[in-house]
């Protein structure tokens, strides 16, 4: 059971508690047209849709070192008001100059540095996974994602056509345009794994920092997340090129849609395989419980 004595002598009282949720609350709604573009970007366009995701993984990760929260006392800290002053100046600075990133980053800091401010810098430091989660909040800007989705269509796309030679399937290519059976698919935005690049990316940061590996086990994994979505994305788009080709364009849309999501399943799975093929050749990739490490 929880000892709700015990935690009130180490300084985590229900007063504390509710001034680092009211400040937070007050926060969001000072800046709360910046929280609600996220929303609006989040749930109509899909390449942003992967938003929705960081609430869950950043619970996760909270969860994952919730003990943490006994090995230090919760003080205040003038560093909080200085993130506070920080973002509303990022904020304030967006809305005018029309930079949209730094409209939102400035609202999801200032709700940071509300908690940093009744709870301390320590929180920061304990919890700086969770807190680096929140920057994925912040939907990418359309000229970012331009500049890379341009060589992922071309790579996707002969990549795809290449798997497709290699079974001796018939498939013909023009530039990013794949055919099959008389039927033409455009390897564009929606296929070249932008959007699972995105969602893989938030997935593995979950996966390393939510499971005890060590330092260079985790750098390893977050940068093996571009080359872990294109691959996970050409394995997709071979069965479903295949389907535009001899189907409905209802049904392939539904499976595209449907097997983009499946795909993070299966890369989770090739991580766990990974680490699993590590230990068993005697590579230390893990330290102690995640909790008290």
């Amino acid at each position: 059971m929880l000892n709700t004595g015990s935690w009130n002598r180490r300084g985590w009282t229900p007063a504390r508690l509710g001034t680092g949720l009211a400040l937070v609350a007050a926060s969001v709604a000072v800046t709360f047209d910046a929280w609600k573009d996220i929303y609006r970007i989040a749930s109509r366009d899909e390449e942003a849709s992967h938003i929705f995701l960081v609430p869950v993984v950043a619970f996760w990760l909270f969860w994952t070192r919730r003990r943490r929260l006994r090995h230090f006392r919760p003080g205040e800290s003038l560093f909080g008001p200085l993130m506070v002053l920080a973002g509303w100046a990022l904020h304030s600075s967006g809305d005018t100059y029309l930079v949209q990133s730094l409209f939102h980053f400035g609202a999801v800091l200032m709700a940071v540095g509300c908690l940093v401010t009744v709870f301390g810098t320590a929180l920061l430091r304990e919890f700086s996974p969770v807190f680096l989660t929140l920057v994925f909040l912040v939907p990418v800007p359309g000229r970012v994602r331009q500049q890379i989705a341009i060589p992922l269509q071309t790579l996707t796309a002969k990549a795809t056509a290449e798997l497709f030679a290699l079974v001796g399937a018939p498939i013909t290519r023009s530039g990013n345009t794949l055919s099959v059976n008389g039927n033409d698919v455009q390897i564009a935005e929606a296929c070249n794994g932008l959007r699972m690049m995105f969602a893989l990316a938030l997935a593995m940061f979950a996966f390393a920092f939510g499971s005890p590996l060590r330092a260079y086990a985790r750098v390893l994994v977050l940068a093996a997340t571009p080359v872990t979505a294109v691959v996970c994305n050409v394995i997709r788009l071979v069965p479903t090129v295949w389907v535009y080709g001899y189907h409905s364009s209802a049904f392939a849309t539904t499976f595209h849609d449907v097997s983009g999501w499946f795909m993070l399943v299966v890369a989770f799975l090739m991580l766990l395989a990974i680490i699993r093929l590590l230990r068993w050749a005697l590579i230390p990739v893990t330290t102690y419980t995640l909790a008290y490490d």
